[in-house]
């Protein structure tokens, strides 16, 4: 095998993995609080990459990339906490219901999109700091997807310290621990559930950005990334940011190294075979996260 496709499939490996990272976080927040399966999760993605290249249209260049990164975050939130306060909120009692109700309204944002948008992608043209490469070790990486990476990084360590080192990530991780007791203490479990939800689709907005920068955005852009999504809040541990952040590292290099071999569509089911493995072996995920809620 060639040294220098081995080391380009590497980095591509983890490019994938930090798209990977930011389309899971929200799911496995909500998952991990809520217990409640977001199919709607998808469309955050493609929301906020149409936020992004509407954004664009205003602002283009240099500094229309990063407005838009703001704006995909509070559009994709708002809308978020919109599905959160009339759907989710009503539903969460019945896992089955809030499954089905949520693909609905996936369904209806798709054809609103076509409605809106056309059926045709859009072109989010990326600013001259991010269409060129840097030569590296013989391998040439895109800026775009340095960028990409980078904004992983610091996404994941914005929520680390949010979640450890302010009173909202306090009062998640008393409901999450045990939600009648937090509920019995005074803790507003309800507006918890919204904030984290909102955070959550938010982080999908974000990650629709930097989809964006990579290909066309389509009524159907979130789709090809909502299953790889639940596999990895699946392999991770339910509700662990540990065990997501490294579910994503692992399915992304096990999908871009298995491409050297076979094709994509061939390296997609492996990746789904390989999952099932894992967790035929370590059903609890990567990181095994003791709540009373499993305990039930």
């Amino acid at each position: 095998m060639d040294a220098t496709l081995f080391l380009n499939q590497l980095f591509n490996g983890f490019s994938v993995a930090s798209l990977y990272l930011l389309a899971s976080l929200g799911l496995a927040l909500s998952f991990g609080l809520m217990r409640v399966i977001n199919m709607a999760h998808g469309e955050m993605l493609m929301l906020g990459g149409y936020l992004a290249w509407m954004t664009l249209l205003v602002v283009p260049g240099a500094a229309g990339i990063i407005l838009a990164i703001p704006v995909a975050f509070v559009g994709a939130a708002a809308m978020g906490g919109l599905i959160q306060s009339t759907l989710i909120r009503r539903l969460s009692a019945r896992p089955l219901d809030t499954l089905l109700a949520t693909w609905g309204v996936s369904l209806i944002l798709q054809q609103g999109a076509r409605d809106l948008f056309g059926a045709v992608g859009v072109e989010v043209r990326a600013p001259d700091w991010l269409s060129g490469s840097i030569a590296l070790a013989g391998v040439t990486i895109p800026s775009a997807r340095i960028f990409i990476i980078a904004v992983a990084v610091l996404v994941l360590g914005s929520l680390a310290l949010l979640l450890l080192r302010s009173r909202i990530g306090l009062l998640v991780r008393a409901v999450n621990q045990d939600r009648m007791m937090a509920a019995a203490t005074g803790i507003d479990v309800k507006r918890v559930d919204f904030t984290i939800f909102c955070l959550g689709a938010g982080i999908a907005g974000l990650a629709g950005v930097m989809l964006a920068l990579l290909g066309p955005v389509t009524p159907n852009v979130g789709q090809s990334y909502i299953i790889p999504a639940f596999l990895v809040v699946v392999m991770g541990g339910l509700g662990s940011i540990v065990g997501t952040t490294a579910a994503a590292a692992i399915l992304g290099l096990f999908s871009a190294l298995a491409q050297i071999f076979v094709d994509v569509s061939v390296a997609q089911m492996l990746l789904l075979v390989f999952v099932v493995l894992f967790i035929q072996v370590r059903p609890q995920g990567v990181i095994a996260v003791r709540t009373r809620a499993l305990d039930v």
